[in-house]
């Protein structure tokens, strides 16, 4: 026979992920957390990380503090990091920002070098809320090499985990993991790991309408972009003291929700202050620089210029759809670049065959992949686009069949052979199969942060010429 209502006590665990800087959501949500708190039972509001995307120009022009000023206005109680956090700032900047947020930010997998704990984060968090204790881990996705680069130091995620767990088991009454890994890595742990039981999940955007359950732990992932928070009961039987999870689901926000509209304000606020921060002039553009996502055109090739410049290499090849439109003549200010180069992606040098590099170059002559929609992996853009290279010229035959029209590419040196290796700066979004996949088998991969390529646009523009040498063509038609 089941229990009263009486002889059971209620905490309500609220938590979004993957926010991605839509702070167009961020009032709906603050909106629902206090609605769930003006219910009288206590609640405890977590995020799973992401929630910064240097995309939005409140991230971008303040640095991420918009962000944590809205996690506090909202009432968080504890957060994790995801890579869109750890890759895009250096941990100076995530140090300072964090330094305003109001709750605490657990990770058991990111050290300093040297083995240290970021001053800024913990490695758990005991939050309690009227009675109940809520024990948070935090895990983060293991970009390894990536965050070498900064400094940082992301081990695997999965050992020792347990052992954090029982030291964590006999201190509260719920254990939550935070984890910023994806729903594989989320149903693993669950299937290896006693005593966790709630895994709420981000990092690969899944939505689970309905909890997954694994033996004695609940997995829960609200989706992206604030569309969703989710919503778990836990009741604890007053005589035995025992936790156990009652309900657990999602909320759709839509336009149609109540939103907060101090919160509101506040992000209107931060627009209009990021946005004047971003007025500062960065460059000057001798000459307008127009962009085709389908064939060659000035401002692919000055990204193109920008990147060999930067990272090194014999040629360098990007896609065009990097930059969302075309560069105008004359001054240009940190928010035009950021609003024409808005995705938070490195340089990287790798070496390739030259089977692989011919196989792409013939690719970017396929409408299929100058058209491609592409989302993740830090790309921003609309589409794929074309091919762009410096150091690097390209003849080729439009008239040729598929896949047959490259007639030759060649450097200042020597002729791309299929079974020759050569060293290109690109694209760290190639490495991870996105978009040219034949681009993604490079070895020696060296990548290089925290610059953007925003950053290295700026540079480049800061070059003598540079705008004029965009204009001399690459790609030669026969």
């Amino acid at each position: 026979m089941g229990l009263k209502t009486e002889d059971r006590e209620r905490l309500t665990i609220l938590h979004t992920n993957d926010l991605h800087s839509h702070f167009e959501q961020m009032g709906r949500i603050a909106a629902f957390i206090a609605a769930e708190k003006a219910r009288g039972n206590p609640v405890c509001t977590l995020d799973v990380g992401d929630h910064m995307d240097r995309m939005a120009i409140e991230t971008e022009g303040s640095l991420g503090s918009a962000n944590v000023d809205i996690l506090n206005r909202s009432g968080y109680d504890a957060v994790t990091i995801g890579n869109n956090e750890g890759l895009t700032f250096t941990p100076e900047q995530l140090g300072s920002v964090y330094a305003a947020l109001d709750c605490p930010v657990v990770c058991g997998n990111v050290k300093l070098e040297g083995g240290a704990l970021p001053p800024w984060m913990r490695e758990n968090a005991v939050i309690e809320k009227s009675g109940f204790r809520i024990g948070v881990l935090g895990l983060t996705a293991p970009f390894s090499d990536f965050y070498r680069l900064l400094g940082v130091e992301v081990t695997e995620p999965f050992a020792g985990l347990q052992d954090r767990v029982n030291e964590l088991r006999g201190q509260v009454d719920v254990v939550v993991l935070l984890s910023h890994l994806g729903l594989a890595s989320d149903e693993r742990i669950a299937g290896m790991t006693q005593g966790i039981d709630l895994i709420l999940g981000g990092h690969t955007h899944h939505l689970l309408p309905e909890p997954i359950r694994i033996g004695s732990t609940v997995v829960c992932a609200a989706g992206k972009f604030g569309r969703h928070i989710g919503r778990i009961v836990i009741a604890r039987d007053a005589s035995s003291g025992e936790c156990e999870v009652r309900e657990a689901g999602l909320i759709e926000l839509n336009e149609d929700s109540v939103s907060d509209v101090r919160v509101d304000h506040a992000i209107a606020r931060h627009y209009e202050e990021a946005a004047e921060r971003l007025r500062h002039v960065a460059a000057v553009s001798e000459t307008e620089l127009p962009v085709d996502y389908e064939r060659e055109s000035e401002f692919g090739n000055l990204l193109a210029q920008s990147v060999r410049r930067f990272a090194g290499g014999e040629f360098s090849l990007v896609n065009s759809g990097q930059v969302l439109g075309p560069l105008p003549e004359g001054a240009i200010t940190e928010g035009m670049l950021h609003a024409l180069c808005p995705s938070p992606i490195n340089p990287c040098v790798v070496t390739l065959r030259g089977s692989d590099i011919l196989r792409s170059l013939e690719q970017s002559l396929l409408p299929e992949y100058t058209g491609k929609k592409l989302t993740g992996f830090g790309f921003r853009g609309e589409r794929l686009g074309g091919l762009c290279a410096d150091g690097l010229t390209i003849r080729y035959n439009p008239d040729a069949p598929p896949n047959e029209r490259i007639v030759e590419a060649r450097t200042a040196e020597r002729v791309i052979a299929p079974e020759e290796e050569y060293r290109v700066a690109t694209l760290d979004m190639f490495t991870f199969g996105a978009g040219y996949e034949s681009l993604s088998r490079g070895t020696n991969k060296r990548f290089i942060l925290p610059e953007f390529l925003r950053d290295l646009l700026r540079i480049e523009l800061g070059r003598p010429g540079a705008a004029r040498e965009a204009a001399l063509p690459r790609w030669v038609a026969e």
